[in-house]
């Protein structure tokens, strides 16, 4: 039991490498116009997405998919601060803060109802 939960959390993480990595380079392929980085943005979202199935058939959904959700919003955010300089105002800083509490209030705190 154990080893199946250790699994989806690998997942989940792998879902979260790949979520970053076709997001946050999305704007390299320049509306799909740049052959290269495209071909990568839809082989990493599909991996992603892939990846993601597998979760959901080991970890409750609403987990799986709120922990998915803002660690790639977060980690995104951050990868956009250092490649393209683009500075979120307060609003936005306070919003992904919140979004790092819910991730945590969701796995640590939430319970699942069977």
């Amino acid at each position: 039991m154990i080893t199946f939960k250790i699994s989806g959390y690998l997942y989940l993480f792998f879902a979260v490498i790949l979520g970053i990595a076709s997001n946050g380079l999305l704007k390299t392929t320049n509306g799909f116009t740049n052959l290269m980085p495209t071909l990568f943005c839809i082989i990493s979202i599909v991996l992603c997405i892939f990846c993601l199935s597998k979760v959901m058939m080991m970890i409750p959904v609403g987990f799986a998919y709120a922990t998915y959700g803002g660690l790639t919003i977060t980690a995104v955010t951050i990868f956009s601060i250092l490649k393209y300089n683009q500075l979120p105002n307060i609003y936005g800083t306070i919003g992904i803060i919140l979004i790092i509490i819910g991730v945590i209030l969701v796995n640590y705190l939430g319970k699942v109802s069977s």
